[in-house]
């Protein structure tokens, strides 16, 4: 019996728990319940576990003999936004919900954690970390600063993503650069405040900031190749608080995506231009905080290749995509991978909306083909047991 045939036969569980999840989303650092939920089972499987790492990070370690130290990674947070589906296990926390699949992540992991248990068919240790905070908030660098890979050391490691963008039980993958790196940014521009009334009495930062996001868009358009990638996005502007005032401040926030660093620090270099050479021209000042959020994910080339065989394995090569194009999305397992080699894939379920849209729904049939592909890596790299 496979690995996924024989995880299959764990749905009726795993199901309860992805929807018990679904049902009490915890966003970033405050993943207790889910942790708690988490450890509690690997316990019961055998696992040594370790709680509190990077917060509420959970490890469980197996260990099967010597051999490779594999590490198989989920994220476990929530995003801070409210869910519109009608299914019966919706989130009953208010601003509180599942909607990129991080349950279904952790109760993939899950999975195959109970199949490497009952079966121990690896000569190894294997490493399964569910990581909190993934969604900006830097779960893995938490993880990462607090230890983890010392006190756990792991020789590589492995991560899966749902798709619903992609045909259902694909498995899509490519070698380098495959998500990008991310840097969030807030501008402040600083004016005078006056009655609107009589707006030549001082210095109107809205009327700055209007122009300067159009102007930061020429970042793109203007000063990278057109043959590379790169986004900028304007996803806030705050500003004023009353119809009659022109307030002293306006602020502008967003983020920049890159897939290469040479490219990552020109946008940056020129959004700080930019926004200080424009203010200045509406007789502003700008005062500009951008963070480094997410690193560029790069795939390791061994690793891409174990994943692509064992993909075609479980699914046939005809389901295998090595080739995808590098998304702008962003995934702080890539700072993971800057420490560990290893491969990050995406396993395409059914389109029930997008992800980090209020009505996106995790694929519970795509629980069997994650979890024993995840299981069926480390049987790949350790051997039997």
């Amino acid at each position: 019996m496979s690995a996924m045939e024989k995880i299959a036969t764990y749905m009726d569980h795993l199901v309860r728990v992805r929807h018990d999840l679904h049902r009490h989303p915890e966003i970033g650092f405050e993943e207790t319940r889910t942790a708690g939920i988490v450890a509690d089972l690997l316990r019961g499987w055998g696992y040594d576990v370790h709680e509190g790492i990077g917060g509420t990070g959970v490890v469980g370690v197996l260990s099967n003999g010597g051999g490779r130290s594999i590490g198989l990674r989920a994220d476990m947070d929530a995003l801070p936004m409210d869910e519109e589906t009608d299914l019966p296990f919706r989130s009953v926390n208010p601003g509180r919900f599942h909607g990129c699949g991080h349950d279904g992540h952790t109760t993939m992991l899950l999975g195959a954690a109970r199949y490497l248990a009952e079966t121990r068919g690896f000569h190894g240790t294997v490493n399964v970390i569910f990581q909190p905070a993934e969604e900006g908030l830097g779960g893995a660098r938490a993880m990462i600063a607090d230890g983890l890979f010392d006190k756990h050391p792991c020789d590589e490691i492995y991560a899966i993503h749902n798709a619903p963008h992609r045909p259902k039980g694909q498995v899509a993958l490519r070698t380098g650069a495959t998500m990008a790196a991310a840097d969030f940014f807030d501008i402040t521009l600083t004016g005078q405040g006056m009655h609107a009334g009589m707006p030549h009495m001082g210095t109107d930062p809205i009327v700055a900031g209007a122009a300067l996001v159009q102007a930061l868009q020429t970042i793109v358009s203007r000063n990278v190749s057109p043959v590379d990638s790169a986004v900028l996005s304007v996803t806030q502007l705050r500003a004023g608080s009353a119809y009659n005032v022109v307030p002293d401040q306006a602020v502008i926030s967003g983020t920049i995506r890159t897939l290469n660093e040479a490219i990552r620090a020109q946008a940056q270099e020129r959004l700080r231009t930019i926004s200080e050479k424009l203010a200045a021209a509406f007789d502003c000042t700008a005062s500009i905080d951008l963070r480094d959020t997410f690193s560029v994910l790069d795939n390791h080339a061994d690793q891409a290749t174990v994943v692509a065989g064992v993909a075609a394995d479980l699914v046939g090569e005809g389901n295998v995509n090595t080739e995808m194009e590098p998304t702008l999305g962003s995934e702080d397992f890539a700072d993971m991978l800057k420490v560990v080699p290893g491969a990050y894939a995406f396993v395409g379920q059914d389109s029930t909306g997008a992800l980090h849209n209020p009505s996106y729904s995790f694929d519970d049939e795509i629980i069997p083909l994650g979890a024993g592909l995840m299981a069926e890596i480390v049987a790949r790299r350790c051997g039997n047991g």
